[in-house]
């Protein structure tokens, strides 16, 4: 027997109870992780004030450095499991681009470097995953930090 929550013969699952006011669904009809701030499921809980925070901008190369990983390995973790030649294109292009683009130019210099010497493996999300684990292990080393493990 059919789940009353997907769709007739479409394999997609529907949400089902509506979403709070705001909240942007996944394709899977659960609420998008990455689409969606920790504000937007909160939104019926009871609101605290807090002051805004000001950020410089631009900012310096620490949290530009934090923000761009954070950026990186999202798209990482949502890449598709079987990218299509399409979707490898996309993303060994947006790479080449943000190397070109980042506003360190040292830090740009230095991803254009590892990305000759390291072409993007992008044919599965895990391959990727590994690429770009490998890519963050590189700007560890020459900033002295703790890298990660790549087999996790």
């Amino acid at each position: 027997m059919a789940d009353a929550s997907q769709e007739p013969g479409s394999g997609t699952a529907k949400p089902t109870s509506a979403p709070r006011k705001g909240v942007v669904l996944g394709k899977d009809g659960k609420p998008c992780r990455t689409c969606n701030t920790l504000k937007d499921f909160t939104s019926g809980t009871k609101r605290i004030t807090k002051a805004p925070v000001l950020r410089a901008c631009p900012p310096d190369v620490e949290e530009l450095g934090r923000s761009s990983w954070t950026l990186l390995h999202s798209i990482t973790a949502t890449y598709p499991e079987k990218p299509t030649p399409s979707e490898q294109g996309n993303v060994r292009q947006f790479l080449g681009l943000f190397g070109k683009i980042y506003p360190c130019w040292v830090c740009a210099e230095d991803f254009q470097v590892f990305m000759e010497r390291n072409k993007v493996r992008a044919e599965s999300r895990e391959e990727f995953g590994q690429w770009m684990c490998e890519a963050h292990n590189d700007v560890n080393r020459k900033l002295g930090k703790k890298e990660f493990d790549c087999a996790k």
